[in-house]
């Protein structure tokens, strides 16, 4: 018999991915057959030939189950298919048909599996699909990963529980993630406390980690729609701070931390010509984690030779400083296929952090 498991989230970017990559890595030294599917996909990439949403896309590649992918992602949102459902020239009900057929298929070919939801809980009831509704259709019990605070945490809790509790879904485990290290058993208790009259058991999840949190280079690069450009070897570094170029030039170096983003316009010329000129050197190396070039003046052709000289990353954009500030600073970053280093940590995380046998035994 298949034991499954249903990722949910009070919210978007909590971390339902990061849960199923870890479970998935645990899963599997514990079982000989692990599955992964992702019923309602909102978010479409193409790989393998196949149109698939990002997150199946990610655990094929990680876990080597290309095989499964075209029933790990069942159903895929196009630009268009709400507002086709809602003028009613799409049955939703084809597509339940679609996920019940790919999820009962990995259940006879699966000992263990994950089944993640897609944003919050309600997301999907425009088509009648919404993470609660999915959990009851495939009698799937719920591990529902919320944030890593109280208070606030507690009421999205309960509103996301309301869902639940209409479909008669079974919610066993809530998953306090992105805890703060510091406050770590303290949230728990209180967490704990706040649900102690429920059969819902607290388990705690991840400690709030800067490099899972943080974009790489390539991602800012996708998100703000730019190219790459310098030493494309470096485009999975990490970016922990992002800063504006307004400063003098040497207050500006003055300021810079660990692997730094600098947005400045193509006008600061003795910015972009000293942030060049400093990346290759050991000290600014760990520093430096490339340039937003923005603004509408070119950049001189013996400031773009110093620039291609040292192979500092850099983006171009006509854009303005706050504009791609602001950008960066409203994205939460999301794990990507090409983010080895994060999905690394994460599985080594999972074996020091996670209780899997606890985990595994409540479902």
């Amino acid at each position: 018999m298949c034991k499954k498991v249903f990722i949910a989230a009070t919210g978007q970017h909590n971390g339902k991915t990061t849960t199923s990559l870890s479970l998935l890595h645990l899963a599997r030294k514990k079982y000989d057959r692990v599955g992964f599917i992702k019923p309602f996909g909102p978010k479409r990439t193409s790989y393998l030939g196949h149109f698939v949403d990002i997150d199946a896309a990610l655990i094929a590649h990680v876990y080597g189950m290309e095989d499964q992918l075209e029933l790990m992602s069942p159903v895929v949102l196009d630009s268009y298919t709400t507002r086709d459902v809602l003028e009613g020239k799409v049955d939703p009900q084809k597509y339940l048909e679609k996920i019940c057929y790919a999820a009962d298929k990995l259940e006879k070919q699966c000992d263990f599996l994950i089944i993640e939801g897609a944003g919050h809980t309600g997301v999907g009831s425009v088509m009648g699909l919404n993470n609660a509704q999915l959990a009851q259709q495939l009698e799937a019990p719920v591990l529902l990963v919320a944030g890593g605070g109280v208070g606030n945490v507690i009421d999205a809790i309960h509103l996301n529980l309301a869902l639940f509790r209409e479909t008669g879904a079974d919610v066993r485990m809530i998953f306090p993630n992105k805890l703060i290290k510091s406050k770590r058993e303290s949230t728990l208790k209180y967490l704990q406390l706040a649900f102690k009259n429920t059969a819902i058991q607290v388990v705690g999840g991840f400690n709030f980690s800067p490099i899972l949190a943080n974009p790489t280079l390539k991602y800012l690069s996708e998100l703000l729609c730019l190219e790459l450009q310098g030493d494309n070897e470096q485009a999975s570094r990490i970016v922990h701070h992002v800063q504006t170029g307004a400063a003098s030039t040497q207050r500006l170096v003055e300021l810079l931390q660990e692997s730094t983003l600098v947005i400045v316009p193509s006008s600061r010329v003795e910015v972009l010509v000293t942030l060049s000129t400093l990346y290759p050197l050991p000290e600014f190396k760990n520093k430096i984690a490339g340039l937003v070039i923005n603004g509408v003046v070119p950049l001189a052709e013996i400031v773009q030779r110093i620039i291609d000289k040292e192979k500092i990353p850099y983006m171009r954009t006509a854009g303005t400083t706050a504009e791609n500030y602001m950008k960066i600073q409203d994205n939460v970053a999301k794990i990507g296929i090409d983010d080895q280093e994060k999905i690394t940590l994460i599985q080594q995380l999972a074996e020091s952090e996670l209780d899997f046998e606890l985990i595994d035994s409540l479902f």
